[in-house]
């Protein structure tokens, strides 16, 4: 990354306005980023194969369901901002 191109963070302001950082990428803002993608990523994985074991099962309740597509909204959220934030990160680097 380049000092010209701010980082979009893995959180939302208050205001639930994205977040950038701009710099090198080595900062204490820039590797507290990288710990919670790795985080989110996580627990979206984790979040996929409890996903499956309750769809497995064919025995749940609604509300079970609700809240399973609540966690997968909210990690799916999640994932994708990593995904925006590396891409144009990647971009930068080869363009």
């Amino acid at each position: 990354m380049t000092e010209s191109t701010p980082r979009l963070l893995p959180w939302s302001s208050p205001d639930g306005k994205p977040c950038y950082v701009a710099g090198d990428g080595a900062g204490f803002v820039s590797r507290t980023a990288d710990t919670i993608e790795a985080t989110q990523l996580g627990s979206a994985a984790e979040l996929i194969g409890e996903a499956r074991a309750v769809l497995a099962g064919r025995r749940w309740t609604p509300g079970e369901i609700h809240l399973l597509a609540e966690d997968l909204t909210a990690a799916l959220a999640d994932v994708h901002r990593v995904a925006e934030s590396r891409g144009a990160r990647l971009a930068e680097l080869l363009g």
